[in-house]
């Protein structure tokens, strides 16, 4: 299971999932898009509470400055809907302090993926994904994952621990794999993945 997202896909989606062009605020991985039936960034943007924005920020995009951004949706939705995505970078970049909009990354970067985890319940079809996987192997069929930031690698870690608790499973390496230096200047994107194995017994 490779849990990593086309970036080729997304950039060429037209469905907001990058902040390098100014799209609907859609972030979707669904092909029918039903309106007010199909979950989008934007119903979760403009409806939400602000506690609510703040604990998916917080909690899928890992982003300390959760509370003030999701403060700052909330005022500027009062004034516009927030409909693009260049309309909540602008957001964003105006709840973050700006010694901390110079890094390497977009300051909305973090915000951004946590709308387009809490949209496709990303997390939670990983779980389910991993549990289903595991039911099918055949006793010493393997199972590897390879994720790419750290909500995905504890999920997991986690599953496998509980799957060789119950005696399920063994893992065939201990701590995750990680790209070496030569593949990591080959491919850069491949830096922060993580691979981890198990066998059924």
């Amino acid at each position: 299971m490779d849990i990593g997202i086309s970036s080729v896909q997304l950039d060429d989606s037209g469905r907001g999932f990058t902040f390098q062009k100014d799209e609907p605020l859609l972030m979707t991985m669904e092909d029918n898009i039903i309106p007010d039936v199909t979950l989008t960034a934007y119903d979760l943007v403009n409806t939400s509470s602000e506690s609510a924005l703040a604990d998916i920020i917080y909690a899928y995009g890992e982003d300390t400055f959760a509370r003030r951004i999701a403060k700052a949706i909330v005022e500027a939705r009062e004034i516009a809907p927030i409909k693009t995505t260049f309309d909540l970078v602008r957001v964003v970049e105006s709840a973050i302090p700006s010694r901390f909009q110079k890094g390497k990354t977009n300051p909305a970067t973090k915000t951004f993926q946590a709308l387009r985890i809490a949209v496709n319940d990303e997390l939670g079809a990983l779980r389910e994904g991993i549990a289903g996987a595991v039911a099918m192997l055949a006793p010493g069929g393997r199972l590897a994952v390879i994720t790419f930031h750290s909500l995905e690698d504890r999920i997991v870690k986690n599953a496998f621990r509980d799957f060789q608790k119950d005696d399920i499973v063994k893992l065939i390496a201990k701590k995750p794999i990680a790209p070496t230096l030569s593949e990591s200047k080959s491919n850069p994107r491949s830096r922060s993945a993580k691979l981890r194995i198990i066998e059924k017994l």
